[in-house]
């Protein structure tokens, strides 16, 4: 059963016929995590790097930024047994796609912050597509933690 995560969403699930799926990952980064001893996997899609931006809207959707949304979703796997040592980590996206001048720089600030959230919690990750100028969709299997990735103009392949 596919489960889809929206723009600004997470979710987690320990469900073995589940299949969390989030599409068109340009600036946005996807988040996948999956803890393989618990069966325990999580997706997150956040768009924003900081929630400083818009206090409001972090607190009425903590999904939409990198600070608030990858707390939550490391907090919402353990409740279902997972363990952060013993996670695999998948980090894509983070693209210049509709900033084609780089005058943003969004998708490389969203990277800047995983990779600062990442380090002072001690997270290492086990794979990152990140950068260029395509859209990425993720999909995780939580039967068994494969991972797939989509680019724009090529098949599913899996990482």
């Amino acid at each position: 059963m596919n489960i889809i995560v929206g723009v600004s969403d997470m979710k987690v699930s320990n469900d073995p016929d589940s299949v969390l799926i989030t599409y068109s990952l340009g600036s946005c980064i996807g988040i996948s995590i999956y803890d393989s001893v618990a069966r325990v996997g999580g997706l997150l899609h956040f768009m924003l790097p900081e929630s400083k931006l818009d206090e409001g809207k972090a607190q009425r959707n903590p999904f939409m930024f990198a600070d608030t949304g990858i707390p939550a979703l490391f907090k919402a796997a353990y409740k279902l047994g997972a363990i952060k040592q013993r996670m695999k980590v998948v980090v894509v996206g983070g693209a210049q796609v509709l900033d084609q001048k780089g005058f943003f720089n969004i998708g490389k600030r969203n990277h800047m912050a995983v990779r600062k959230i990442f380090w002072k919690n001690k997270v290492m990750t086990d794979y990152e597509e990140v950068g260029g100028n395509v859209n990425r969709t993720i999909k995780l299997l939580i039967r068994d933690g494969e991972v797939w990735l989509k680019t724009s103009g090529q098949e599913f392949k899996k990482i």
